[in-house]
């Protein structure tokens, strides 16, 4: 029997909690106006639950409502979190990928990236689950996704299926699923694909100073901007993006800066007497309205990454741009004594070893200075 009664109820004036047993009491405020709490133990806290107001609730709807609670925590739920949950809107993947993308693509350097992240979820995945909520994309649906493309598209579907994973633990890190995406057991459960060398096509090293020379036959922006990235082994995209301001001629020095590399770290390059006098030599391209030094036809825009790759389409050769930097490893590795992570640090690779990453402070750039010198006069003794 609850301590509590409609009289007893009717003349509470002063502000004060009045128990009626069991943890439910009756919350007067200063305003004089009346509150229903449940005082509870969940998961070995103390926990005071809103019930409702006493102008909407009676004391025996109190007392029910207290008592489901009650058999709620004894049955090892938690009435807050199962509250929470009820108010929660669970979205499509649709909804769910489109935030996530809007959320992560300010993160991303590549603005081909940003586009191309969306596009494959829009071909090969809002069509099958885009309309389903989050919450309920378990592994049979993500495999019936993946099946199709799996083994005659690999590198697609092993995107498609990584992107979806990426939305799945995102809703479930925001509580809108049980679970994390069941990306292990859709593996399993999808056929082996081939094994692919997913190596870039390099040119063997001892090719490329007659190909320097084929470059010198004919000269425009996509041949000088090839050139300078073979002289410094960097990246196509840090050669097309490649600005005057980041250039130093009195040290001989070229900065990219970290939102402009792969591993987000500013990397300094050598410049050698050939690398300077590219620079010289695609001065006439030049557009101070964009400042780049390798200007696409419209000059206010860098030049794609396509134009390189056509270079060596042109000249019927099945290699890769990115190959370059191979080419030059395997220099190093084959024709010098430099230490191999002199040799990494000139093509700004990360240091696969948590514990000397932590402790390397240099980036050998003083010995960077004659390696680079002896691949300059290496690629133009030919």
């Amino acid at each position: 029997m609850g301590k509590l009664t409609a009289t007893k109820i009717r003349k509470l004036k002063e502000r004060g909690n009045y128990g009626d047993g069991d943890g439910l009491f009756l919350r007067i405020g200063d305003s004089g106006k009346g509150y229903w709490v449940i005082r509870c133990q969940i998961n070995g806290r103390r926990r005071d639950i809103g019930l409702g107001s006493l102008s909407l609730m009676s004391l025996a709807e109190a007392r029910e409502a207290a008592y489901l609670i009650r058999k709620d925590i004894h049955n090892g739920l938690d009435p807050i979190a199962e509250r929470k949950k009820a108010k929660l809107v669970i979205p499509t993947f649709r909804d769910a990928a489109k935030q996530v993308h809007a959320e992560r693509r300010v993160a991303w350097k590549s603005g081909k990236h940003q586009k191309q992240w969306m596009t494959t979820i829009e071909k090969h995945v809002f069509p099958k689950i885009g309309d389903r909520l989050v919450n309920d994309i378990e592994g049979p649906v993500i495999r019936d996704v993946l099946v199709p493309i799996w083994l005659t598209k690999p590198e697609t579907a092993r995107r498609v299926k990584q992107r979806i994973g990426v939305v799945l633990d995102w809703a479930y890190s925001n509580g809108l699923r049980a679970s994390e995406a069941p990306l292990r057991s859709v593996g399993r459960g999808l056929p082996k694909q081939p094994k692919k060398d997913n190596h870039f096509a390099a040119m063997p090293y001892e090719e490329v100073p007659e190909f320097l020379k084929y470059l010198h036959t004919k000269e425009n922006v996509s041949r000088l901007a090839l050139e300078f990235l073979i002289l410094t082994a960097t990246r196509s995209g840090e050669v097309r993006g490649a600005t005057m301001n980041e250039i130093d001629s009195c040290n001989h020095l070229w900065t990219i800066p970290a939102d402009r590399m792969k591993m987000g770290k500013a990397h300094t390059i050598p410049l050698t007497a050939s690398a300077l006098d590219v620079l010289e030599r695609v001065r006439p391209y030049f557009a101070p309205v964009s400042n780049l030094i390798f200007p696409g036809k419209n000059v206010k825009r860098p030049l794609s990454n396509m134009t390189l790759i056509k270079v060596l389409r042109v000249a019927e050769l099945p290699y890769t741009v990115h190959g370059f930097r191979s080419s030059f490893r395997d220099w190093v590795a084959e024709q010098t004594s430099y230490p191999g992570e002199v040799a990494e640090a000139a093509l700004a690779h990360s240091i696969a070893n948590k514990v000397e990453a932590a402790y390397r402070r240099t980036d050998y750039l003083e010995k960077r200075r004659p390696l680079m010198q002896d691949w300059e006069r290496f690629c133009i003794a030919g």
